[in-house]
């Protein structure tokens, strides 16, 4: 998979909304997991900030750190979202809506993608849905590892049967 991490099972996603909670949340990750750094509504200079802050709390947790939109010297682990064909080194997660995003992620050798929505999520209120059983079928046909990102929980990822999911506010 990754150059020095495997896809992990659980992802925290970074958000303006979950900002507060990020230390308690990346303190109750498992290790082996990952975090990802979106944060695009701070400035370059506040972003690199934050960025360094929770960078070294994941570190300190055996957390792998990935970033979209990465700056420059920033030490991540891989790249999340779509340019994530650009990264040569490092975990390239894509994400994908549909069966053509899935087939575009496999063909730019991202190492798995994030399949979303599953269920409705306040970051996209009124968004249409998978729903369970279209993400099963969708993520059947993927011929690389899918990770389930939307109205996510640990309780909803049991009972979907999926090792490998990802949320922002499931998680903060």
């Amino acid at each position: 998979m990754g150059r020095n991490h495997p896809v992990p099972r659980v992802l925290l996603l970074s958000d303006a909304r979950n900002d507060a909670g990020l230390a308690r949340a990346i303190a109750r990750l498992p290790r082996g997991s990952g975090f990802v750094f979106r944060h695009y509504h701070l400035a370059p200079a506040a972003r690199t900030a934050r960025f360094d802050a929770l960078a070294r709390l994941c570190r300190a947790r055996g957390v792998a750190v990935l970033a979209s939109r990465p700056q420059r010297g920033w030490r991540i682990d891989g790249v999340y979202g779509a340019p994530a064909q650009r990264a040569r080194r490092g975990l390239r997660l894509a994400t994908a809506h549909s069966l053509r995003e899935i087939g575009q992620a496999t063909r730019d050798r991202a190492h798995a993608v994030l399949l979303s929505p599953v269920h409705p999520t306040r970051s996209h209120p009124g968004a249409a849905t998978l729903g369970a059983v279209r993400f099963l079928l969708l993520a059947r046909r993927a011929p690389l590892p899918v990770i389930a990102l939307g109205g996510m929980t640990r309780a909803r990822a049991l009972r979907l049967g999926r090792a490998r999911w990802a949320a922002i506010d499931g998680l903060a």
